[in-house]
């Protein structure tokens, strides 16, 4: 089975548009493999829309916060960065994993798959970048119900010790 970073090309649009290397550097982060981390793939005005917290969260400071809290909440990732157990090939070996990918133009939905506190959990990651790759928007949807109670409160718990 094809990984999605050799997807990323084949989904649609041309291999040139701004959001495949975008979402190659994003794969690359995941496996702990980007020299310089969140902040070579993050806009420094980055928008972070998250499906707990209604307010949209504004900077790269912040939302480097609320992806390293998600990290570690759904994917037992390092909160500090450095990479997590995540599946970046769909074949399973991981807790989250992507199992689809659209990639077109300046925009890329991931769905993935993952388990919090036992329970299933469905969703995507809606991802814009500019013209020179950088993640400008990153928004979170999610369910079910039963799933977004579960990451609300331990991304609750993880933020209130990342922030201190």
């Amino acid at each position: 089975m094809s990984s999605p970073a050799d997807a990323v090309g084949k989904t649609g649009g041309m291999a040139d548009e701004p959001i495949h290397g975008c979402i190659e550097r994003w794969h690359q982060h995941l496996r702990g493999q980007l020299p310089g981390g969140l902040d070579t793939v993050l806009h420094e005005e980055c928008i972070f829309l998250s499906p707990i917290v209604f307010t949209p969260q504004r900077g790269r400071e912040i939302t480097k916060l609320y992806l390293r809290a998600a990290g570690g909440t759904l994917a037992d990732a390092d909160p500090n960065g450095s990479g997590a157990s995540i599946d970046t090939s769909g074949d399973g070996g991981g807790k989250f994993r992507y199992t689809k990918e659209i990639c077109q133009g300046h925009h890329a939905m991931l769905e993935f798959e993952t388990e919090v506190e036992g329970k299933y959990a469905n969703g995507v990651d809606i991802i814009t970048c500019d013209d020179d790759g950088k993640i400008v928007e990153f928004k979170v949807m999610m369910r079910p119900l039963q799933a977004i109670n579960a990451v609300h409160a331990q991304m609750k718990a993880m933020l209130e010790r990342l922030s201190s």
